[in-house]
């Protein structure tokens, strides 16, 4: 990494629900404030990355957010909007990078160089803590959602094809925030 004074860690949350945003974060850590026990969101217990996304929030040089929303996921498809939110965050960002570090396989289109790191949300602490704002920030989202979409469950499940989850569209059909275009959401709709 010499050579780049600003690197961003980027990853999102959200690619598997039927239902709500995928949401992906971007952070430039401050490498003279580290923030300990960073590591891949869905390795944390909810406390802790409450905990880590305040610390994240408060010590790094800066960080955002991108979201696509399902209405973008079934016109785009769920990895264009993946990368289009990842795009939101790191144009959000207050400083520009000079590299971006994206955890997965593919790399969005962005104005400055940047690099796919598979399982980096476990070993670059730039993306594991753009992980954790991602699924805190999404997480909330759902939490919100639910009270507007009461009986489907979203606080609980947060979206994500659980039993309880497939039995709520079963029972309440199809809300605003599904993905029309995911296969278990389609099945709901051709019934009806």
């Amino acid at each position: 990494m010499t050579g780049f004074l600003l690197i961003a860690g980027v990853d999102e949350a959200g690619r598997g629900p039927l239902a709500g945003p995928v949401v992906a974060g971007a952070v430039i850590l401050d490498p003279d404030r580290p923030i300990e026990g960073l590591a891949d969101s869905k390795v944390l217990s909810a406390a802790r990355r409450e905990s880590l996304a305040e610390a994240i929030r408060e010590r790094s040089l800066c960080w955002a957010l991108g979201l696509a929303e399902a209405e973008e996921i079934d016109r785009l498809n769920i990895l264009q909007a993946t990368l289009l939110a990842m795009q939101r965050a790191v144009a959000a960002l207050v400083r520009a990078p000079d590299k971006v570090l994206i955890d997965g396989n593919r790399c969005p289109r962005l104005s400055c160089p940047a690099e796919a790191i598979v399982k980096g949300d476990a070993t670059v602490p730039a993306i594991s803590a753009a992980s954790i704002i991602a699924k805190v920030h999404r997480d909330h989202i759902m939490t919100e959602l639910d009270s507007r979409y009461p009986g489907y469950g979203f606080l609980q499940h947060k979206g994500y094809p659980t039993r309880v989850h497939l039995q709520a569209l079963e029972r309440h059909g199809v809300s605003p925030i599904h993905r029309l275009s995911f296969a278990p959401v389609a099945k709901i709709l051709n019934k009806r």
